[in-house]
Formats: structure tokens, sequence, C-alpha cells
């Protein structure tokens, strides 16, 4: 591939790095631009009332006639939950594999932009020309099925960009893990690798997803009533393994949450996933069967509020209620930040008098990871052999754990870049270095609004939460310079009325002396009027409460 006078590769991530979420990479050539992945991570409790966080997609926006496309490694939230808000702002090719494709399209069917969104079918063995780029692919192995990695040919030299991965040498669905086609991309010599991190903490390798199976297997024999067990419900591979524990102890099979219904559905008709016929029946049927004839197969297991797990751990669940003696595996290990939300549950699930199997997987046997540990880390290093090495997909302590893997497997010191979103490596003539950053970060999602939530308007809900919000109603007579009527102090958060009346009612009166004031000194600008009302009320409340409320004053003439 000739290299035009004067360009550059610039790779950066708008997403995925120093975080574990909303994945999103780019690879730019000269006029042309790509995209990898595009995915969503939800808020913590410091973003109040947020849905939803995505990247923030303002360099491609400035440069939207040079994006060439995206390609999506695999189908899970993190990869592909914020395409449906920016193809919205920013249509472009997608390019992805059929189960992907199948998770994709129920997004953008809701989203009203699925006939509007061309679509590429691509494949382990697919070649795809975007611009001045063009990549091929190779199978690795994750928790969900048609996973690939990808391989960029550029001007510059290849480019490896790993997706999620294990080397998982005997898979669920027997896709094995292309260690020749990696070896041979190696050989060919590569450039600069974009490999994940999730698991660069970890010794040792990850044990393969037929482990789980056994011990699922085994925890629906020993049940003697219903067996509830929760999982992420994109992961198909243990699904399947529920859906088999449940067909040789002769259990039906009740789907709970939408996402596992949907999931299921999809991975099902495209023959990802194989259920004997019969076997799944709907949550109003349970009491028709013996207790030891149902498994349950549930969303929740990260503790989520709303999801099925924890609403039947509140005994809220319409038609299906979790009895003594009954039993509920959750069948995944929390992501940092949810144990107390599993803690809570499990408690719950406990009162109802539940045997509960939950914990670390390595413990219970319930489950494994999807992601590599050191020692596949570092086999996919050794395979590719990069000049230049980017390590993403993790907090900042996995990116750096990841760089003295690296280095130990032959990676020359100085020649890994751990990047922050938005800084940009550039490669000229064979040589890396980073070179300043593009415009990167957060876009949150409320409601219908996409980025129209900003710093300010979170300060003020933050500001709401914690003192609550005191408005002052005063109406003014137009004509004779006076109050006709209130002050009206209205509290909500911040102190209640009834309990409170003495203060109120001294409130009420510094109110009405700072209006008469600025009247009789003739001051009408309601901005003037507004500012002192707040700035004397603000002082006293704080006085007497320690609270500093939201204080908004209204002022009507008539």
């Amino acid at each position: 591939m000739s290299k035009s006078v004067d360009q550059k590769l610039s790779i950066f991530a708008l997403g995925g790095v120093n975080e574990i979420g909303k994945n999103m990479y780019v690879l730019q050539y000269a006029d042309d631009i790509v995209v990898i992945d595009c995915g969503s991570k939800f808020p913590d409790e410091s973003l109040l009332g947020i849905d939803l966080i995505i990247p923030d997609i303002t360099y491609l926006l400035e440069n939207r006639d040079k994006v060439r496309g995206i390609i999506i490694t695999h189908g899970h939230e993190d990869h592909i939950g914020g395409l449906p808000y920016i193809l919205r702002q920013l249509p472009m090719t997608v390019y992805a594999t059929r189960l992907t494709f199948g998770l994709i399209d129920v997004k953008l069917k809701e989203a009203g932009l699925l006939r509007e969104t061309e679509q590429v079918l691509i494949h382990s063995e697919s070649k795809v020309t975007l611009g001045s780029i063009s990549a091929t692919f190779f199978k690795t192995n994750h928790s969900i099925p048609d996973c690939l990695g990808v391989v960029f040919h550029t001007p510059e030299g290849t480019v490896v960009h790993t997706g999620d991965f294990k080397f998982d040498l005997t898979p669920v669905n027997e896709q094995y893990p292309d260690l020749h086609k990696m070896a041979e991309i190696g050989k060919n010599g590569v450039l600069a690798l974009l490999s994940e991190s999730t698991n660069a903490e970890r010794p040792g390798f990850t044990p393969s997803e037929r482990v789980v199976g056994m011990h699922i297997e085994e925890a629906f024999r020993q049940a003697k009533q219903k067996v509830f067990i929760s999982t992420f419900a994109s992961n198909v591979h243990r699904i399947q393994q529920v859906v088999d524990a449940a067909f040789v102890t002769d259990r039906k099979l009740v789907l709970l949450g939408r996402s596992m219904v949907n999931v299921v559905t999809i991975a099902s008709e495209l023959g990802y996933l194989n259920v004997p016929e019969g076997m799944i029946i709907e949550p109003a049927e349970v009491n028709r069967f013996e207790s030891s004839r149902v498994a349950l197969l549930c969303t929740g297991s990260q503790g989520e509020p709303m999801a099925a797990l924890s609403r039947l751990a509140r005994a809220n669940f319409r038609h299906v209620s979790v009895h003594p003696g009954d039993t509920v595996i959750i069948s995944a290990t929390p992501i940092p930040g949810n144990e107390r939300n599993v803690a809570r549950t499990v408690d719950d699930l406990y009162r109802l008098g539940a045997n509960v199997i939950y914990g670390s997987g390595s413990v219970t046997g319930m489950h494994v990871s999807g992601h590599a540990s050191q020692e596949e880390l570092k086999l996919m290093l050794s395979l590719m052999r990069p000049t230049y090495f980017i390590p993403i997909h993790g907090e900042y302590r996995m990116l750096q754990q990841h760089r003295y893997l690296a280095e130990s497997v032959g990676v020359e010191p100085g020649h890994t870049f751990i990047i922050n979103i938005g800084d940009v490596v550039e490669i000229r003539d064979g040589a890396a270095r980073l070179a300043g950053k593009v415009t990167a970060g957060n876009t949150h999602v409320d409601g219908l609004g996409i980025g129209d939530v900003g710093n300010i308007v979170l300060r003020d809900r933050k500001h709401l939460s914690q003192d609550g919000i005191l408005i002052v109603v005063t109406i003014l007579s137009k004509t004779e310079a006076k109050i006709v009527s209130g002050p009206d102090l209205i509290s909500r958060g911040f102190v209640y009325i009834r309990e409170s009346e003495s203060m109120l009612d001294e409130a009420n009166r510094m109110v009405t002396d700072v209006v008469t004031r600025l009247q009789a000194e003739n001051v009408n600008q309601w901005s003037t009027i507004k500012s002192h009302i707040k700035e004397t009320l603000g002082r006293f409340l704080y006085e007497q409460t320690g609270r500093r409320p939201m204080i908004l004053p209204v002022i009507m003439e008539i």
C-alpha cells in the first residue's frame, strides 16, 4: 500500500482507556477515519438522573466527511450501547458479525434508525476497504459468540485491535481462537497493538467456560425445589449451559427480564443457542409444575434495583416468588462499584429462606471471566510481536500492569503508550509519539436528551438532593410599589413546614423587610431584589440549620 507524502497515522480513544466501559477507538490516516466500537456505561451515584454515559464524538462530528465507517468487535453493551445515540448524530456504515447485528438491530429499531442505517456483515475471512485503510479479521473467544479481532492495514503499517478476548481452548460453541492466523499476522509485522487490559492484574490463565457448565449442572441436580440463576443476558455461552443443565435434570425454563428474553430470542433465531422445543414456559405457568421441575433464568446479577433478581428478592415479581428452600445462583462476579447492591440482594434472598450460591467464581465455580489473564495477554503479545503497544479497555492500574507484561515479553521500554481519553498517538515514518489531544470526554443521556445535561445542571441536582429548595413567592403592586401578597415560602426537601413554623415566619419577615427597603430606595430591578432576598435568606437559614437550600425567589406584578 503506497504512502502519501507528509501523511501520518493517528490513533486515539474517545472512550475505554482509564475506565471500564463506553469503548470507542479511532484510527485516522490522511482524510480517512475509522471508528472501532461504540459503547456505553451506567452512571455512578454522583450523576443524578443520568440514564447512560456515551463517548463525546465532537471530533467525529467536526470531521464527519472523513468518517468511513464503524467496526463493532462484539455485541456487549460496552461496545454497542452508544450506537443508537451516536448514529442519530452521525450516520455511518456499521460493520459487524451476525449475532452482533442481531443485538444492534433491536436497539436501532427502538430508536427508529434501523431502515436508514447501512449495515455490512463481516466474519473472520472478510476484508473491507475504508479509504486508504483496509481491515481484515481473526476469530477470538469471549463470553459472547461472534467476536473478532481487527487487523488494520495502513500506509504506515499494520495496526491490530484485539477486541475483548481470552484463549479458551475448549469453547462451549467450538469457535476456537485462530492462533495460526494471529501468528501469521505477527510474522508479517505489527506496527502497533491495541490489546484489552481488564484482567491484567490477574495471574495465570482464565479458566474455560466449560468448567462453569459442570458446576451449574451439579447445582441443578442437588436442588430439591426451584432453581433461580442470574447471569449477564449477553453471556450466550452461559445461557446455553443453563439450558443444558435444565434439559438433563428435566426442568422447564422460565426467562425473567426483558434483556434476557431479547437475547435468547435473537440468539436462538440465529442459531447461536440450542433450546429444546417446549422447554421454555411463561412465568404465569410456573405453578402448573412441581417446583423440582422448574428453573428460572433471570437478569440482575449486578444487583440492579429494577432487574428481575432484585425484584424477586423484594417479593415484587408478578407470577413468580422465591420460597424457602429454593436455590438461587448468582453466576457472575460483581463489577467494581456494584458490590453493595449485590450484597443487599443476597441479604434479601436469605430473608426469604433461599439457599444462595454467590461470591467469587473461583470459590463457587459458577463464573469465569470472559477476559484474558496475564499469561494469555503475554501470549497475544508474543504472537503479535508489535513494535508499539497501546493497552486499552481498563483502568489506569490495569493499563500500567499490562505495560509491565509487554516489556516482559520483549516490547521495548518506551514503546508502550498509556493514554488518556483524547490523547493522540501519532505514527510517522515508523516512529510513534504522543502528539496532542482531541476533544473527548463523557456525553450524558437523560431521557430523550443527549448531551444537554452539563456540569451546571448536575451541580444544581446535587445541591437539590443534599439541601432541598425553598421557593419564595412575592406579589407586588405595579402602581403602588408595595407588597400585595406574600411572601409565601414553599419548602421541598429542606424542612418540614409544620415543624419549622417559627423559623419560616422569621424568614418571611426578613423577606418583607428586604423588599420594602429596596422599594423605598427606588430599586425596582427584579434581578437586584432577587439577589438581596437570596443573600439575606441564605445567611439566615445557614445560621439556623447549617444547610444551604437552593433559594428560588419568584416575583410577580399585578
